[in-house]
């Protein structure tokens, strides 16, 4: 077996049927071997979409991976890789490099930038592990070690293939390295002690779901603790969706000062906070507005276990809570603060009014159900998108931590190619569909039927509420009319809430093809999180206390 169809192979093996990216000829080679297995190989109109593209598909369905010629391709989707890497996104990079023969025969090859393993170096500050297959006898065991540590800490890694070793086949026999991380048994039930007792002399307890919930696909074992012994749930804006919002012990988002009144004090008004798969990112903690005193925190990750002020290093997340839900505790049940739903069942248009923000997410929450997956692009897509109502786990995708702009299209694609029988539903500013949209041109050839809204706002109207100026202000596109161009899909322009009603019901019945929304708004219109938001980030930008 050759070392191309060794990793085609394990990564079949391991639930990937696509591969995203650009072809170059340093990785042609490779290419072809795919084209000829069961991956089916959908290329992109630019390396970050496929970065995006291939990230969306990790958080949908488990591993993710793209192919991308050297450095030309490889530095391209650098910033892609970055995002999955701060939002504990699994995938595998794939990228082509000079035969290791013509490297000595000519050192000014061609995508060349200073040394040959400068791409290498670069992917090791951005990936939990790389490798460079330059030895056929260790290049089986490299391939295991970094999709071992993809899995195991969700994150991205990198393998590079030099085109004269793809088809090399190493002369010693190789099995594959699966190795299970466990926890210790006497720090697991240590940990399980310490945190039921904790659990049981509580008042006011509450799960907050973050990110690794989603990663780790431990909903049901966060189920099955906060039901036994009802706890009430919230979720972080990252690990949004991580539980059903239609669930009855769900309390809501919680974004500390950002967030809805009545989530915040119902959180923070909390004496032990089981915090699970979440992480302190200013976005999630609502930029360090969030009050929750450590000594009241039960703070679980898959890299470390603190509760109150005493650290575990060998208890898995899964593991504890599986082990606590094994255990009879007593907890006090606390009344849940009535739920605040953006929508009501219907939308019934104002003849003549302007489409506002809010309208716009009020309309958008009367028809989301369960076929349906979420992509919130940066800005107040996200923000506004926080209050939408989402009626499955695992629904509702964002950069939101990294809050890379470019996301939600390319992520679309990557999304229904992952599972095909959701449908998503796009929400993107302006300014972040005028840096990806084009990959609608790939959605279309694959006959994809997404819908896209976008916010057209003529500009950067998060930046506008921090440090407003001209340098906020973009190009208006007619971006309904991209249908044109591409040569496919449905294109509407709306102004008024009538346009938006008669719209959104027709792309909604659009199931053939995508359907773009072009919807304007005042440019300083926003969503009542973003205001809040953007306050806070303004007394920082200008140095105020």
């Amino acid at each position: 077996m050759t070392i191309s169809q060794y990793l085609i192979d394990r990564l079949h093996g391991l639930g990937v049927k696509t591969v995203f990216g650009i072809p170059g000829d340093y990785v042609l080679g490779f290419y072809a071997d795919l084209e000829a297995s069961p991956i089916q190989v959908v290329g992109t109109t630019r390396e970050d979409s496929a970065g995006y593209a291939a990230d969306a598909y990790a958080r949908v369905s488990g591993l993710g991976c793209l192919c991308v010629t050297y450095c030309v391709g490889g530095l391209s989707v650098a910033n892609s890789i970055a995002g999955a890497y701060a939002e504990k996104s699994p995938l595998v990079v794939i990228s082509g490099a000079p035969g290791l023969d013509e490297r000595s025969h000519n050192a000014l090859l061609h995508h060349k930038v200073r040394d040959f393993d400068t791409q290498r170096q670069v992917f090791d500050k951005i990936t939990v592990a790389n490798a460079a297959l330059e030895d056929p006898l260790t290049a089986f065991r490299e391939i295991d070690r970094v999709l071992e540590a993809v899995i195991r800490y969700r994150r991205p890694g990198y393998i590079e293939i030099p085109r004269d070793m793809a088809h090399v086949v190493p002369e010693h026999e190789h099995h594959p390295l699966v190795r299970e991380v466990v926890s210790d048994p006497k720090e697991l039930e240590e940990a399980a002690n310490e945190a039921a007792a904790m659990i049981t002399s509580s008042q006011r307890p509450i799960i907050m779901a973050g990110v690794e919930v989603h990663r780790f696909g431990l909903q049901k074992a966060v189920l099955q603790l906060a039901e036994k012994y009802n706890i009430p749930i919230c979720s972080t804006l990252l690990g949004k969706s991580a539980i059903s919002e239609g669930h009855p012990l769900y309390v809501g988002v919680y974004e500390g000062a950002m967030g809805r009144r009545e989530v915040t004090e119902f959180v923070e008004d909390s004496d032990c906070v089981l915090m699970l798969g979440t992480f302190l990112t200013d976005i999630n903690m609502g930029i360090y507005t969030a009050n929750l005193e450590p000594s009241r925190c039960i703070v679980s990750t898959s890299e470390d276990l603190r509760i109150r002020y005493h650290h575990f290093h060998n208890v898995q997340l899964g593991d504890l809570l599986r082990r606590l839900s094994k255990m009879s505790l007593k907890c006090v049940k606390r009344d849940i603060p009535k739920k605040h739903l953006l929508r009501a069942e219907t939308f019934k248009a104002v003849k003549g009014a302007k489409v506002t923000v809010n309208r716009l997410f009020e309309k958008i929450n009367t028809f989301l159900d369960e076929t349906m997956i979420v992509i919130c692009d940066v800005g107040d897509s996200l923000f506004g998108g926080a209050d939408l109502v989402m009626r499955r786990h695992t629904d509702f995708i964002s950069p939101a931590y990294y809050t890379s702009m470019g996301f939600s299209v390319p992520a679309a694609l990557g999304a229904q190619m992952a599972s095909p029988k959701h449908r998503p539903i796009v929400i993107v500013g302006d300014g972040a569909f005028q840096m990806t949209g084009m990959e609608l041109s790939t959605i279309h050839r694959r006959g994809l039927n997404p819908i896209v809204i976008v916010l057209n706002n003529k500009g950067y109207t998060t930046e506008r509420f921090i440090l407003d100026g001209p340098f906020n202000d973009i190009g208006n596109w007619n971006y309904h009319k991209i249908t044109e161009l591409i040569g496919g899909g449905w294109g509407f322009e709306v102004s008024t809430e009538t346009d938006l009603e008669k719209a959104l019901d027709a792309a909604l019945a659009n199931n053939d093809s995508f359907s773009l929304v072009n919807v304007h708004l005042d440019p300083f219109d926003r969503s009542d999180a973003l205001e809040r938001l953007a306050k806070r980030l303004g007394e920082k930008v200008q140095n105020k206390p």
